[in-house]
């Protein structure tokens, strides 16, 4: 299992399986207004790869390589997320939780930058 603290400040690779605008899979009604994927190859504490939320690129893409800003660590879910971004791009702990609450607001979490 990886330490997703260790990939903040580190550029990371995502390969995008949610891009912007689609649907989840299992929740036909809850729509991505951001790209979501994951880093190929690791195992989260959920046993499944590590989880990205990719902020500030504006549609919809299949992979992408950016800068780690941040964690979101569930504390009532083992399933961290990471939070990627184009390079010296900045966000907000306010920010952050603004773009991701329409999945987030689900679980109760802290934010670790």
């Amino acid at each position: 299992m990886v330490d997703s603290k260790s990939y903040i400040g580190k550029i990371i690779k995502v390969k995008i399986d949610r891009p912007m605008g689609s649907y989840h899979p299992e929740y036909p009604t809850s729509l991505y207004p951001v790209n979501y994927g994951y880093i190929p190859n690791t195992i989260s504490g959920d046993g499944k790869e590590l989880d990205c939320y990719v902020l500030g690129i504006y549609e919809a893409i299949e992979t992408f390589e950016g800068e780690c800003i941040a964690v979101i660590r569930r504390t009532n879910d083992n399933d961290d997320k990471l939070i990627i971004v184009p390079k010296g791009k900045k966000y907000s702990i306010d920010a952050i939780n603004a773009l991701v609450e329409f999945q987030e607001r689900f679980f109760e979490s802290i934010i670790i930058m």
